[in-house]
């Protein structure tokens, strides 16, 4: 099911007339980017063990750790490429429309459509990082045979910059996600369920400082019933080319 026009159009007027426009994106605006989603049917963690990704587990087995990480991240996103759904917000940026992108993804998606200010609230997948000495490296130039990956500096193992179950969310994220959707008059929910916290609360603060809420979403999420004002139900590169043809 495709968002009904009347329901498109009445988005794409909040969208236009929106003082400060935020969007927050989750998994599902990947989908058609050819990147699975981690929950849920056909998810990654249908055919993984989540506990790969534990930091306690990680530091234990680093290389047994790294298998997975290798075929997860660097397999599954090594051909993706951005859809509409990215486009469309890189597009609204690029006008002066749309003042940032919270993303709870780690696929640098939104960064190749060519948006600029993309708060990765869990990190970056393109990024490795030495937790012993801090040296960061962008995934194009660090071998991944043999595994785990060493720093050039101390040989430590190298880490994937995004986080990992039993870390925080980096201060730096976490901080300007919050001064965003508390900013926020319209906000644009993109291809996310609710289910992961904290970054679940985010629109809870957008909606408590007043702002319209607007969910682009396959089914029904943890959003829809409790404070979404306009829902349109459908693939999010589908769902955005309708906007951009009311928008642009």
């Amino acid at each position: 099911m495709i968002g009904s026009e009347k329901e498109v159009i009445q988005a794409a007027g909040l969208i236009a007339n929106a003082k400060h426009l935020v969007a927050f994106t989750g998994a599902g605006i990947s989908v058609e980017s050819g990147i699975p989603p981690f929950r849920g049917k056909d998810g990654i963690w249908e055919q993984y063990d989540p506990a790969v990704l534990d930091i306690d587990f990680f530091t234990a087995h680093p290389s047994e750790s790294w298998e997975v990480i290798a075929r997860i991240f660097y397999d599954y996103f090594l051909d993706a490429q951005p859809n509409p759904a990215h486009y469309l917000l890189a597009n609204l940026e690029r006008r002066g429309m749309l003042k940032a992108v919270i993303t709870q993804n780690i696929d640098n998606m939104h960064v190749e459509a060519g948006s600029v200010e993309v708060i990765e609230y869990h990190g970056n997948s393109k990024w490795l990082r030495c937790n012993h000495c801090g040296e960061r490296y962008e995934i194009s130039n660090v071998s991944l045979d043999p595994l785990p990956p060493r720093c050039m500096e101390d040989q430590a193992v190298l880490k994937p910059d995004f986080v990992f179950f039993g870390e925080g969310i980096p201060s730096d994220a976490a901080g300007r996600s919050v001064e965003q959707v508390s900013l926020a008059d319209v906000l644009l929910i993109i291809g996310t369920t609710g289910e992961v916290m904290p970054a679940g609360m985010l629109p809870s603060i957008a909606k408590s400082h007043g702002a319209k809420i607007v969910e682009v979403n396959p089914r029904k999420s943890a959003f829809t019933n409790s404070m979404t004002d306009i829902f349109l139900q459908g693939p999010a590169g589908e769902i955005s080319r309708q906007l951009e043809s009311f928008l642009f």
